[in-house]
């Protein structure tokens, strides 16, 4: 297992990512000042985002139905607890965005690979 997302989890049977990406900011709101920079105050941690890449190989790993999976935890609007495959819970995040590159085409339309993102937003 590489995480997990609620119940879903990321790992053979379902769906692999290959590379993951997280993105944190702290907020310091700033006041003009007369005569001076202007004065920051640290308030408090901001906006937490993890990006989640990979490509989807359903003939050697995966499963064409694990992305489907996620669009439809996406259209509930939850936040899910993601949980690295260590045990440590990053925190608790909702979808924001799933996009798929499908390629390598078969006759009857079904892709051989397809490359996905999944975005994560951090909700405490």
């Amino acid at each position: 297992m590489l995480a997990a997302l609620g119940l879903f989890v990321f790992e053979t049977d379902t769906t692999l990512f290959e590379q993951i990406r997280r993105e944190r900011d702290w907020r310091h709101p700033r006041t003009d000042r007369f005569g001076a920079r202007p004065a920051a105050q640290f308030a408090g941690p901001g906006e937490d985002r993890i990006t989640l890449s990979g490509t989807l190989v359903p003939e050697l790993v995966g499963s064409y139905y694990a992305l489907e999976t996620l669009a439809q935890m996406a259209a509930e609007g939850e936040a899910w607890p993601l949980v690295d495959g260590n045990g440590y819970v990053i925190g608790t995040f909702t979808i924001e965005r799933l996009t798929e590159d499908r390629g390598n085409l078969l006759d009857r339309g079904e892709a051989r690979r397809t490359d996905f993102t999944l975005e994560l937003s951090r909700v405490d």
